[in-house]
């Protein structure tokens, strides 16, 4: 089927046809001929490389040639950014979104086409944003994450929220990995495409002394460079034949280790690498960015969760452009990046799981990494290579990953964790005003779909609305329901209702407050991830725990299967304390052996609950809520307080507040009375004119802003990536 005789705009053919795409891939053909662009739901179940995107991208363009609007919805951040780069410029106006999770975001709805996370949706439609109305297109990547326990149940709410409030929208799935896709597609009233093809075949095999069994009896031997590594020569083996290899491991230290044997063996000299890691050491040149600098600079590199976005950009750059040869990898690069390989080698697939041990990771993720293998237009083929140990796992390899088909997606919505914001959502958004129509609308889930029966999911959002009751978020007279004040915020905010009723909880019992106390509270909530803590952490915790047990909110628990909790939670609050207080990203990288990825996550995830509980606070304790809000401002730039009248001016972050502060400039008022040329020194020629600028005119209007906090969510920096 030829790309010239498809009925979509005349714009984005030519775009094809100057990108050398002229004829559709099968799977392709095949979803136009299903009805992709008449407007038919598809669920669409093809390998990774097979031109997914492109089936999405050629529906929403037929979209909005007819004055549509579509949504197109991925599951972390990064793709979400990757999607708009590649859909931009096109002719059609794109928009991104994946930041507050209480804001309309209504100028996205000028766009033409959107790219958000399922997250930012679904606080979309619980803040009312109007132009969600005007989806006529909804495109779900990675449909199959319906089956995480983490982010599926509100994919799941998202869709048969999407579907309720548009009925006539088209839906599009998108997966590589379903081992039920009719089930999914009935749920989806989809039609189903499904396909082997990839535009570069994949071979894969098993790695056992020195040789690659491949199915039906072939082998190829590999040559033996190292005597104790196996996937070193299998990588070096690649990048012999002129191809570039991903090795996935367990653990980021694995995959440290790897990049650091590798580059030992690579050894190359090239001076675009030297360029690479020069750009990772500008950053915080903590021990692990200098560690992957060094990779870099001899053509290997590792990749997981620990890196900071920007050093994960530069790596993933340096690969596409062919300089990197290899990337050691937790399984973090393989959902959803587009970042392909000649060889992908998966050395461990065995995991740790808490409570159960090494755990054989589920097919479905070999298949996501599997999938990375083969580059198109570059590579003739695509190897994904399991390594067995010892000769019987040969065989149990195969029937266990290469000839086993991915596991079935089954939905998670049933979970009572998962239920208590999702039942208080449907009530404050309108969806459901009584329990016959709450019931009435989890019966469009996937999980009653699936079950066939609801009984278990009624009885669980019963339990669910019981809490929210008792937890005054939810209101019932007589048959009616409806949201409180409190859960109307805690709604909108996007919080677990049971985060909101413990900091509730506190807030009202406090007499006195205190940061650290404020941070113990925030981070022993369901929503803030925290560090594991050691046993060899212990003694620090306790002694801290000792020295501040007067300002700490919550007490040691009484039972011990909770003092892990505890301990976890008093971890993480203490290296978000040492952020305020200023202390190195290196050194606290260092402390806490984390890496600028984790420290960044973590003040990103207590930044959302300090503004959360900021709202609670005025809410129930408004004495306290200055001090939270102050406190929201200095976690946002990593500052103490005393730097706050400071970083409330546009240009000033951490750095400069500090190098002020430390001049004896400690206000707004100080710097209009300080002399140019003494602040060009402290901040530079081009700083100091756009501060004084701000100062100077319209003064009474800017002192009056600065005492009134107002912008403050705007205010200072916000990143760790750059503290000019």
């Amino acid at each position: 089927m030829q790309v010239q005789d498809l009925a979509i705009p005349e714009t984005l053919r030519q775009q094809y046809s100057a990108s050398g795409i002229r004829d559709l891939y099968p799977p392709q053909a095949a979803c136009v001929e299903k009805g992709l662009l008449d407007g038919k739901n598809l669920l669409v179940a093809i390998p990774t490389a097979s031109g997914k995107t492109l089936i999405a991208e050629m529906a929403m363009h037929r979209h909005s040639a007819a004055g549509g609007k579509c949504l197109y919805i991925v599951p972390l951040k990064a793709l979400a950014s990757e999607k708009f780069e590649e859909f931009s410029g096109k002719g059609v106006r794109v928009g991104i979104s994946t930041g507050d999770l209480d804001q309309q975001d209504e100028n996205l709805g000028k766009n033409d086409i959107i790219v958000a996370t399922s997250e930012k949706v679904d606080s979309l439609l619980r803040n009312a944003a109007r132009w969600i109305q005007e989806i006529t297109l909804l495109v779900v990547d990675e449909v199959h994450l319906i089956d995480s326990p983490d982010r599926g149940p509100t994919l799941e709410m998202v869709i048969a929220k999407m579907r309720y409030r548009n009925p006539a929208m088209q839906i599009i799935g998108l997966s590589a990995t379903i081992g039920n896709p009719k089930m999914l597609a009935g749920w989806l009233d989809a039609d189903l495409v499904t396909s082997s093809w990839r535009p570069v075949d994949l071979r894969q095999g098993v790695f056992y002394n020195n040789r690659i069994r491949f199915g039906e009896g072939k082998s190829r031997e590999i040559r033996q460079v190292s005597k104790n590594y196996d996937d070193l020569n299998l990588c070096l083996d690649t990048i012999t034949e002129g191809g570039q290899c991903l090795v996935f491991v367990s653990s980021r230290r694995n995959a440290e280790a790897f990049a650091k044997r590798a580059a030992a063996a690579i050894k190359s000299e090239d001076p675009a690498l030297a360029e690479c890691a020069d750009r990772l050491l500008t950053g915080t040149p903590t021990e692990m960015v200098k560690t992957l600098a060094l990779c870099v600079a001899k053509g290997a590199a590792f990749h997981h969760a620990g890196l900071s976005r920007n050093e994960r950009l530069i790596v993933e750059e340096a690969f596409r452009k062919g300089l990197v040869k290899c990337i050691s990898s937790t399984p973090t690069l393989a959902a959803g990046l587009n970042l392909p390989a000649r060889r992908v080698i998966i050395r461990d697939y065995l995991r740790f799981s808490a409570g159960e041990g090494m755990q054989p990771i589920p097919v479905s993720e070999y298949r996501q990494m599997a999938g990375r293998a083969g580059r198109p237009r570059l590579d003739p083929y695509g190897e994904a290579v399991l390594i067995a140990k010892e000769a019987e796992q040969v065989p149990e390899l195969f029937a266990c990953y290469i000839d086993a088909a991915a596991e079935d997606v089954t939905s998670r919505l049933a979970e009572p964790t998962a239920l208590y914001t999702h039942v208080l959502s449907l009530v404050a958004s309108g969806f459901a005003t009584n329990r016959s129509e709450l019931s009435a609308f989890m019966n469009r889930s996937y999980y009653v779909h699936e079950h066939r029966q609801g009984r278990l999911m009624h009885r669980a959002v019963d339990a669910a609305l019981e809490f929210l009751i008792s937890a005054e978020m939810i209101l019932e007279l007589g048959e009616h329901l409806g949201a409180t004040e409190l859960g109307t915020l805690v709604s909108r905010m996007y919080i677990d209702p049971r985060s909101a009723s413990m900091i509730v909880t506190a807030l009202r019992e406090r007499d006195n407050y205190t940061d650290i106390g404020l941070l113990q509270l925030i981070c022993a909530t369901p929503d803030m991830p925290t560090l594991y803590a050691k046993n060899s952490d212990l003694p620090a915790l306790s002694r801290m725990i000792e020295q501040k047990g007067c300002d700490l909110w919550l007490p040691l628990p009484a039972d011990d299967e909770e003092e892990e909790d505890y301990y976890r939670a008093i971890k993480t609050a203490m290296l978000l304390s040492d952020w305020t207080d200023e202390l190195a990203e290196e050194k606290i990288c260092e402390r806490y052996a984390v890496g600028p990825g984790d420290v960044y996550g973590m003040v990103e995830n207590i930044n959302w609950l300090l503004h959360a509980t900021a709202r609670l606070a005025k809410m129930f304790a408004p004495e306290f809520y200055p001090l939270v809000a102050d406190y929201e401002i200095c976690m946002k730039n990593g500052i103490r307080r005393e730097l706050l009248p400071l970083v409330r001016i546009r240009g000033i972050g951490r750095v400069r507040a500090r190098r002020l502060f430390n001049n004896g400039i400690t206000s707004p008022d100080e710097i209009v009375r300080c002399k140019k040329e003494d602040l060009i020194k402290i901040l530079g020629i081009a700083i100091t004119e756009q501060i004084l600028g701000q100062l100077l005119p319209n003064r009474k209007e800017t002192e009056k802003k600065m005492q009134t906090g107002d912008g403050d969510r705007n205010s200072g920096q916000s990143t760790l990536l750059r503290f000019g």
